[in-house]
């Protein structure tokens, strides 16, 4: 069942009613019998069991596309190292 908030013109004080959704709003305040009105309150919720993002998600993290500090070349130099040819040409020919 729901909780509504309810707040009184006359006495500002500010109550909570458990109502059924189809039940009709409250008009008069609990404490001093003045008009009330409906307040509009935060809600929330929390998804509880497997299958949510708490439960799957929650500690996993995105992989980066930037490159990490232990990818650069430790040499000082960001140049890609040249991979030496082992074909022959024909000035190596015996």
């Amino acid at each position: 069942m729901p909780i509504y908030e309810y707040k009184c013109t006359k006495c500002a004080k500010e109550f909570e009613l458990f109502q059924n959704i189809t039940a009709p709003a409250a008009k008069r305040c609990t404490f001093c019998r003045g008009p009330v009105n409906k307040l509009i309150s935060m809600s929330s919720f929390h998804l509880k069991g497997s299958g949510w993002y708490v439960t799957d998600y929650g500690g996993k993290k995105a992989p980066s596309s930037e490159p990490q500090k232990d990818d650069t070349v430790k040499s000082g130099t960001t140049e890609p190292a040249k991979a030496e040819s082992t074909s022959k040409t024909s000035t190596d020919v015996e």
